[in-house]
């Protein structure tokens, strides 16, 4: 498992650029917003929370695509498939790995990219705690829609078609929790706990799912 965890993170890496696509994207969505909306710095700092949540959510859904895609090339996946260990551990670390890689990163740029949206010391710690509390129920989800597009062609826009409606309850916590933090410290938990709830919830059912499909591709 370690050494599948190793891997994955250097492929994750290296693939499609991996690492720095998911934060030049990233990136591009925060930069653009302010020509858009124009100079108005309280309106870029209401909005700054929702904006870098939804940037985060669709960079994270780049790289999905390519969870399974290296071992179903090399035909590595069917000799997952009858390893001894189960196959929803094997893809519950593949996610970590694929966090780590692919959505952490975006989770350290958050705060630098925080100062374009003109948020505060309050909004970008609570913006930061947000999504490392749910930007992993975002992966977990995706495992599952990766693993059913897998053998499809062009299997990044199905992938995401797929994952991004079920995606909606983690953005809503994640903004709301936010926003909570900047307006008054109390209500911050309620919706942080949820984004909790959701991370442990999809981290059982995800991996699970996703062995699932990956089974009945194999077939």
């Amino acid at each position: 498992m370690t050494a599948l965890f190793l891997r994955d993170i250097k492929l994750g890496i290296r693939a499609g650029g991996g690492m720095l696509t998911g934060i030049l994207f990233f990136m591009i969505i925060v930069t653009v917003i302010p020509f858009g909306v124009g100079p108005d710095l309280n309106l870029l700092s209401r909005i700054g929370p929702a904006i870098l949540w939804i940037g985060a959510l669709l960079a994270s859904l780049l790289g999905l695509d390519r969870l399974f895609q290296a071992e179903r090339d090399d035909g590595s996946l069917d000799l997952l498939m009858m390893q001894e260990t189960p196959l929803t551990l094997i893809v519950f670390v593949k996610c970590l790995a694929h966090w780590v890689a692919g959505v952490l990163p975006l989770v350290i740029a958050a705060p630098l990219l925080s100062l374009f949206m003109n948020m505060n010391e309050v909004a970008i710690g609570a913006l930061v705690l947000t999504l490392l509390a749910g930007s992993p129920a975002i992966t977990f989800i995706g495992a599952a829609g990766a693993a059913v597009a897998v053998s499809l062609p062009r299997g990044g826009l199905i992938v995401s078609i797929l994952v991004l409606p079920l995606t909606i309850p983690v953005l809503i916590f994640g903004v709301s929790a936010v926003y909570a933090a900047v307006e008054d410290p109390a209500p911050f938990l309620p919706p942080f706990l949820a984004l909790l709830a959701l991370s442990l919830f999809f981290a059982v059912i995800g991996p699970f799912a996703a062995s699932l499909a990956l089974r009945a591709s194999s077939e």
